[in-house]
C-alpha cells in the first residue's frame, strides 16, 4: 500500500505505474483517493477548529455566571451544545470516509522497479541467467507421476476418492524423498545464517489483507467457516505477520528466517487444477524464506534470497534458470520479483519452482512493522520473501534430471545422509 502523501504529491507518477501493469480500469481509483484523501482533511480541520471554539466558549459560561449575566451563559451553552452535533456528525463521517480511502489505497498497486521490464504478463518474462547445463538423456524420460508410481510412490486414485482433485498420497522411498528434501532445505538455510521456524498455519483476516492483494486473496486462500481465519497459502503470510504492530530497531536488522509449513490454496484461475500429476495441486509443503530489513538494503538481500535458491537447486545437480517477472506478471505489492526455474528433460524446457519477491514497504505499511532509527526516526520496514523448495515441484524436477538408464533415481551427496545413506532408488 502507498503513502497517501506520496499519491497526492505523485498522481501522474502513481497512474503511469497502473499503466505500465495494465491494469487501466484501476486508474480512476487514484483521483477517488486524493479526493478522499482531500475530504478527510477538510473534516479534520473543521472539527479541529470546532473543538477550539467549543473549549474558548467553555471559560466564557463561568465569567458570564459570575456577572449574573444567564441569558448569555445559556445562549453560548446552546452554540456549545450545536457545536458538539456538528463535532458528532463530522466524527461519523470522518470514520467513514477512512474507512472508504483504506479500502481505495489498498487497491492501487504499489510502485514497480524501474528496472523490472514493462509486459502484459508471464509470457513477456525475462530470462536473465542460467545455472548448470540442461541434459536430455538418450532414454525416455517418463511422465513424473509414471515415475512415481514404478516405486509404488503416489496414489492419487485414493486421494481423489478421500479429497478429490489436487491431493496425493505419497509412500515409500518418495514419501521419503519428500521429507529429506524439505529437512535439506532446512538444514541448508540454517547454514546460510537464517533463523529456522515452524510457524502458525492459520492466520487472522487482518494479517491476510495485510500480506496480499484483494484478488491474490480471493484466488488463493482457504477460509475456515464461522471463524475469523484462513488456511495459510504459504508460510510467508504468518511469518510476516509475526512482527504486526511492533516497532523493530535499526540495528538489529536484518531479520532472517526460514520456515517450514503444509500450505493450502485454492488455485482459482485459468490454470487450473492437474488431475494427473502434482505441479498445480491444493495442498502442498514448502520452505520459505522471509527477510525484514531497512529499505536501503532490500535489493542486497533481494538478490542474496534468489541466490540462496539457485545454490540448493545447484547442490543437487539440476540445472536451473532466473526468470525477471514483467510488469503485468507482478503482484499489486511486489516492487520486484524473479523466477526460478528448473530444467525438465521430459519437456525439453524450464518449469517454475520458486518465485523470490521484494514488497517494499507495502506490507510494512499494512501491518505497522516500523523500524526505530538511532536518530530516534521511526519509518517502514520493507520485506522479502523466497521459495526454497516446495517438494512437489521439486520432485518433478529431482526425479526427472536424476533418472538413470536402469530406471533407479541417484541420490546426490548432499541428500544421502537424509534418506540413511542411499546413494539410489531402485
Amino acid at each position: 500500500m502507498l503513502d497517501i502523501k506520496f499519491v497526492r504529491e505523485n498522481p501522474d507518477i502513481v497512474k503511469q505505474n497502473i499503466r505500465n501493469k495494465f491494469q487501466d480500469a484501476k486508474l480512476p481509483l487514484v483521483d477517488e483517493a486524493i479526493a478522499l484523501d482531500g475530504r478527510n482533511r477538510e473534516i479534520k480541520q473543521e472539527v479541529e477548529a470546532l473543538r477550539s471554539e467549543r473549549n474558548k466558549a467553555s471559560k466564557q459560561i463561568g465569567a458570564l455566571m459570575g456577572q449574573g449575566k444567564r441569558e448569555e451563559a445559556e445562549q453560548i451553552k446552546q452554540e456549545i451544545a450545536a457545536k458538539g452535533a456538528r463535532i458528532d456528525a463530522l466524527s461519523a463521517e470522518e470514520k467513514e470516509v477512512e474507512e472508504k480511502l483504506l479500502k481505495v489505497m489498498m487497491r492501487i498497486p504499489n510502485i514497480i522497479d524501474a528496472s523490472v521490464p514493462i509486459g502484459k504478463d508471464d509470457s513477456e518474462n525475462v530470462e536473465v541467467e542460467r545455472f548448470g547445463e540442461p541434459v536430455v538423456p538418450d532414454f525416455e524420460i517418463p511422465y513424473h507421476t509414471e515415475i512415481m508410481e514404478r516405486f509404488s510412490g503416489i496414489d492419487l486414485d485414493a486421494a481423489r476418492k478421500v479429497a478429490g482433485n489436487g491431493f496425493y498420497y505419497l509412500m515409500g522411498d518418495i514419501a521419503r524423498l519428500h521429507s529429506a528434501v524439505t529437512a535439506y532445505a532446512r538444514d541448508f538455510m540454517i547454514g546460510r545464517g537464517y533463523t529456522y521456524c515452524v510457524p502458525p498455519f492459520m492466520i487472522r483476516g487482518n494479517v491476510v489483507q495485510g500480506v496480499m492483494s484483494f484478488a491474490e486473496m480471493d484466488a488463493m486462500m482457504y477460509k475456515i467457516e464461522g471463524e475469523d481465519l484462513y488456511l495459510i497459502g504459504t508460510s510467508e503470510h504468518s511469518m510476516i505477520g509475526k512482527f504486526i504492530d511492533t516497532i523493530l530497531e535499526a540495528d538489529k536488522l536484518p531479520l532472517k528466517l526460514t520456515s517450514y509449513s503444509p500450505c493450502f490454496r485454492k488455485e482459482k484461475g485459468a490454470h487450473g487444477i492437474e488431475e494427473r500429476g502434482v505441479y498445480r495441486i491444493h495442498q502442498f509443503e514448502k520452505q520459505e524464506m522471509i527477510v525484514i530489513c531497512k529499505p536501503e538494503d532490500s535489493m542486497k538481500y533481494y538478490n542474496e534470497m534468489w541466490k540462496n535458491t539457485v545454490d540448493f537447486f545447484r547442490s543437487m545437480d539440476i540445472p536451473v534458470r532466473t526468470l525477471e517477472c514483467c510488469s503485468g506478471d507482478l503482484a499489486d505489492l511486489k516492487v520486484k520479483s524473479v523466477d526460478v526455474e528448473a530444467w525438465s528433460p521430459r519437456q525439453k524446457k524450464y518449469f517454475e519452482v520458486g518465485s523470490c519477491s521484494n514488497l517494499g514497504d507495502a506490507q510494512a505499511r499494512r501491518l505497522k512493522i516500523r523500524v526505530l532509527g538511532s536518530d530516534g526516526s521511526k519509518y517502514f520496514a520493507h520485506t522479502l520473501n523466497n521459495t526454497v523448495v516446495a517438494p512437489p515441484r521439486m520432485l518433478i524436477a529431482f526425479l526427472e534430471n536424476n533418472l538413470q538408464a536402469d530406471g533407479s533415481i541417484r541420490i546426490p551427496a548432499p541428500l544421502q545422509p537424509y534418506m540413511g545413506g542411499m546413494d539410489a532408488i531402485r
